[in-house]
């Protein structure tokens, strides 16, 4: 059996500099929001803001992404996943007891594994966290490559889903020469 999962991306070495911890590409990942309810977000600042403003969770190196492909996972892998998610949960995040702590790492993994379905492989989906009056609102976009998905690293994206708020262009191309030099 597979599923769908999301899985970190780099498209350019910008997380290794944006994220005090970057995620490694492939990993499994979930939305990660959990590792800023301990503290004010609005007081962040630096490389720890950035992960709260853009950053998915990567569940290998508990590092950050600023972007997840949609891709599949055995069944041993997902479990793995949330595996691995609930042992750093009981560990580093407060949870009671392994209990508690596997039931929110399948709540985590599961809401994921919704915003992969739906989508084709290899569908690029960014994040955007911000404080709001009523707490904090996440807003996520989906980009799909143009052309043949085994063009990636992608040249080009277009946008797919329409959302409230500034966008932020972003210039591939000019991304992609700069890493080239």
């Amino acid at each position: 059996m597979t599923t769908r999962m999301l899985r970190t991306i780099r498209l350019d070495p910008s997380d290794t500099v944006v994220f005090a911890h970057a995620a490694e590409p492939g990993e499994p990942a979930v939305v990660g929001s959990f590792m800023f309810w301990d503290g004010d977000p609005g007081a962040l600042s630096g490389k720890p803001r950035q992960a709260f403003r853009s950053g998915f969770l990567g569940l290998g190196s508990f590092g950050f992404s600023t972007l997840v492909t949609v891709g599949t996972a055995t069944g041993e892998e997902r479990e793995g996943a949330v595996a691995a998610l609930a042992s750093r949960l009981r560990a580093q995040h407060g949870a009671p007891d392994d209990a508690a702590a596997l039931a929110a790492a399948e709540d985590e993994v599961a809401f994921a594994e919704g915003l992969a379905e739906g989508h084709e492989a290899g569908t690029v989906i960014a994040l955007t966290r911000s404080i709001e009056d009523d707490g904090v609102r996440e807003r996520f976009r989906t980009l799909k490559p143009k052309g043949s998905p085994q063009a990636l690293p992608v040249i080009g994206f277009i946008r797919t889903d329409e959302e409230e708020g500034p966008v932020e262009d972003v210039d591939l191309v000019a991304l992609m020469r700069d890493v080239r030099r």
